[in-house]
């Protein structure tokens, strides 16, 4: 399944702008790849501004007159400088990592990139 998040983008935009980013991201994300939905129609991403905390009416108008086109342009027009064209994509200085990695691939990455090591959380 494949669909296009062009709306959602631009409804994170504006749920970025009301604070609450990371709960609309969180829960688009777990709307697409844990359940399957649909995020390019309008009435799943209404719901989703609603579980993330923001206002759903304020959201449908949003939709509606999208304010947030043009910074969702200016990201993928940066996507595009960079060379981006999957989602995750890791950059870490002239190093880049495509796609879902497993642990050991996004550790070679960060260690490539001169990042220290963090002491152990386990006992």
């Amino acid at each position: 399944m494949s669909f296009n998040s062009r709306l959602a983008q631009e409804l994170g935009k504006w749920a970025e702008s009301r604070g609450r980013g990371d709960a609309f991201h969180d829960a688009v994300f777990r709307a697409y790849f844990a359940a399957g939905r649909n995020v390019a129609k309008p009435d799943v991403l209404l719901g989703l501004a609603r579980a993330a905390g923001l206002p759903e009416e304020e959201a449908g108008e949003v939709l509606r007159t999208r304010p947030f086109r043009e910074a969702v342009d200016t990201d993928w027009s940066l996507a595009a400088e960079l060379n981006i064209t999957a989602v995750p994509t890791f950059r870490l200085g002239f190093q880049t990592v495509v796609g879902a990695q497993p642990y050991p691939v996004l550790e070679r990455l960060l260690i490539a990139g001169g990042v220290p090591r963090r002491p152990s959380m386990t006992p």
